[in-house]
């Protein structure tokens, strides 16, 4: 595999599997590449809620917006530049606010196989 950089417009945004609210991700790097993870851009419309239990680790980058990742009792909201971990089997709940929110994402293992 060669280095590679990406932009957002390097990404085929398509719908969240399993939702019909404005949560979009696009995967630039996978299984189809020969890589261990998953590495993409994730865009969220203003207030939308996103529930799932995580089929795999997910490291998510708040590139602009904000979010709140809440799980059990804790709750955690992040901006620009900070790092959310939501550890595999974890049942989160993730909410945009009223700006909504672009994110990059790394997984491991590849959550589309996970989800299958």
């Amino acid at each position: 595999m060669k280095i590679s950089k990406f932009a957002i417009t390097d990404a085929e945004l398509e719908r969240s599997p399993g939702q019909d609210g404005e949560v979009f991700v696009g995967n630039l790097v996978d299984q189809r590449h020969g890589s261990p993870i998953t590495i993409g851009y994730g865009r969220y419309g203003p207030n939308q809620r996103l529930g799932e239990t995580m089929a795999v680790d997910d490291v998510m980058v708040v590139l602009e917006g904000r979010l709140t990742v809440s799980a059990n009792s804790d709750s955690v909201s992040a901006g620009p530049g900070e790092i959310v971990h939501m550890p595999k089997g974890q049942k989160v709940t993730i909410h945009s606010h009223e700006q909504g929110a672009v994110t990059a994402y790394v997984t491991y293992p590849h959550w589309r196989e996970a989800r299958e």
